[in-house]
């Protein structure tokens, strides 16, 4: 788990720079929402089918950097579904 501190640790995980995405891994039968940078480490780290893609690999160091404050949240986005390109998943931009 990561040690956050610091007055802005919620902005991280729920940025308006993240808009959201449904994302359909294989073998499940409803989408899931990722929301937040949480959200993007989450499936990224435990739901991934593999984890020796290129853009796999850049996703999770740009997820991790965004949380951390030094990448921007969409640039995390962005990485999360070249990733999602790259292993075949399927994926929606979730318009509010």
């Amino acid at each position: 788990m990561f040690m956050m501190q610091g007055p802005n640790v919620m902005n991280r995980y729920t940025s308006h720079q993240f808009p959201a995405l449904r994302i359909l891994m294989s073998g499940q039968e409803k989408y899931s929402v990722v929301r937040t940078l949480g959200d993007a480490a989450t499936i990224l780290i435990s739901e991934w089918p593999g984890d020796d893609g290129e853009e796999y690999v850049v996703a999770v160091r740009t997820c991790l950097d965004a949380i951390r404050g030094t990448t921007p949240p969409d640039a995390a986005r962005e990485a999360l579904i070249r990733a999602a390109d790259e292993a075949g998943i399927r994926y929606l931009s979730v318009v509010h």
